[in-house]
């Protein structure tokens, strides 16, 4: 497993890192400075523009949903914005049990939002195929992110990764960074109890693990996910491989 080299922390976002520096199964190694992930960056600083102009962003794949994406829209000279719309769900299935009078356990949530990953797998593959599409064509550095950086995000990373080689304990290393690097903001937590929101607002190894035992068992492993549902064609996963990998 191979420590990514970041960039200095932004202000006014977390979960912001450069995926490069991970090691493929061919010896090959993520390019630096190519692809970043990030939680939303609708609070950015003056500083922290800057900062992204000189990493030379110069677009964003936004994961969030349409109203997520109006309450926190944001743009900057030079910057374009890609909405890949998934919106959100657990949250809503959390809302609706707290107003029937349910309070979900632990474990009721932890199954809540491994629901959420099968759902990346079975509702949204043709999104995160023209997630995969963009950063193949992409000449110069992105940021992908949704609004934690997290669970959306952290699935589209996890399926870059894996079309890249890269093997599955590293990217549940990287997965697993958001614990540490994610700055929760209560006001944009919602009413819950905090169990319930200390669940919904990390992640867990059995989140992804959940959503692997769908591309495995469904779709018969990644390679074939990649090629079937999510629509990529070979020569363009040998293209996204050529442009993210080096020697």
């Amino acid at each position: 497993m191979n420590p990514v080299s970041n960039p200095a922390p932004l202000a006014g976002a977390s979960n912001f890192r450069d995926l490069g520096g991970y090691r493929a199964s061919d010896g090959r190694r993520v390019r630096r400075g190519r692809v970043y992930r990030s939680d939303h960056l609708a609070a950015l600083t003056e500083d922290d523009v800057a900062q992204l102009t000189r990493l030379g962003v110069t677009h964003s794949v936004d994961f969030r949903g349409d109203d997520e994406r109006e309450a926190t829209a944001y743009a900057w000279p030079g910057l374009t914005v890609l909405p890949h719309a998934i919106e959100p769900t657990v949250v809503r299935r959390v809302r609706e049990r707290l107003e029937a009078g349910r309070v979900p356990d632990v474990a009721e949530t932890v199954e809540l939002m491994c629901e959420t990953y099968r759902d990346f797998v079975h509702r949204h593959p043709e999104t995160f195929g023209s997630f995969l599409r963009q950063v193949a064509a992409q000449e110069t550095p992105l940021v992908f992110h949704c609004t934690a950086g997290k669970d959306r995000t952290g699935f589209a990373a996890a399926l870059l990764l894996g079309a890249l080689g890269v093997d599955r304990d590293t990217i549940e290393h990287d997965y697993l960074l958001t614990n540490r690097l994610y700055r929760r903001t209560p006001a944009a937590e919602g009413p819950a109890p905090p169990h319930v929101l200390n669940v919904l607002w990390q992640v867990r190894p059995e989140f992804l693990a959940a959503a692997w035992t769908e591309v495995d068992a469904t779709h018969g492993g990644l390679e074939s996910y990649l090629l079937g549902p999510v629509g990529l064609r070979s020569e363009e996963l040998d293209r996204l491989r050529a442009a993210l990998l080096e020697a």
